[in-house]
């Protein structure tokens, strides 16, 4: 707050309290000055929720002793942290190459969260209807095509065999194996066939992920691949 709306808040606490009051034209100064130092960054009220003579009332109606600037002081730090804490970062707008923009939007926001000037941005809930992503965010993402860019895409192909196989079927218009429950090794959709490894007792001793599908499974899939849509799927035998 500036000298103006210090002097105003003592005024507004001498009208509380009687003993902060000053007569003498120099004690008035000093009170001024020396109250001005201490809450030159404490502004007099915020947009959401933050007002110094309300700090100051509370105080003046539960405690007997005589206000002092420490006593606003000490419910603004509380109400900045309380407002960080209840703040979750929100995705930048700038582009994340540019580290300096990306770090300037978040520091922005949250010493404008802090300052009572936004409101603390909460975590959204996982829902069904739209995110409300960035426009510019969606552009970058459809000319790019994926999150992945296609060299470090093809760069991971070697240590991801089972995914770069079914990212080929996939362009290619094949049928998506993994799309299907596995008859053989009972993989759920989405998880990668496993191999067995017998042991001389003909137990089980292990499984390992394969690089490639269940023949069984890429019948399964090229057959509900080919099915009109709406129909049920016909029964499948192991």
């Amino acid at each position: 707050m500036d000298r103006r709306e210090t002097a105003a808040l003592l005024a507004y606490i001498g009208r509380l309290d009687p003993r902060l009051i000053r007569t003498d034209q120099g004690e008035v100064g000093d009170q001024l000055a020396q109250w001005h130092e201490l809450l030159g960054d404490v502004p007099m009220d915020t947009p959401h929720g933050w007002d110094a003579r309300v700090a100051a009332r509370q105080h003046i109606r539960t405690s007997p002793y005589q206000i002092l600037p420490s006593d606003v002081v000490r419910p603004w730090e509380s109400y900045r942290r309380d407002r960080l804490a209840r703040h979750s970062d929100p995705t930048p707008s700038a582009d994340p190459d540019d580290q300096a923009a990306w770090t300037a939007e978040l520091v922005g926001m949250r010493r404008a969260v802090a300052a009572g000037i936004a409101e603390p941005a909460q975590a959204r809930a996982i829902t069904s209807g739209h995110d409300g992503t960035d426009p510019r965010l969606e552009a970058m993402l459809e000319q790019v095509g994926s999150c992945i860019p296609p060299a470090a895409r093809a760069a991971l192909a070697a240590y991801r065999p089972a995914r770069a196989a079914r990212e080929a079927a996939i362009a290619q218009g094949r049928p998506d194996a993994l799309s299907v429950r596995c008859a053989w090794c009972k993989a759920q959709p989405g998880v990668p066939c496993r191999r067995r490894r017998i042991g001389p007792d003909d137990g089980v001793r292990a499984t390992a992920p394969r690089a490639t599908p269940h023949p069984g499974r890429l019948d399964l899939a090229a057959t509900q691949q080919a099915q009109p849509t709406g129909q049920a799927p016909q029964p499948t035998f192991a």
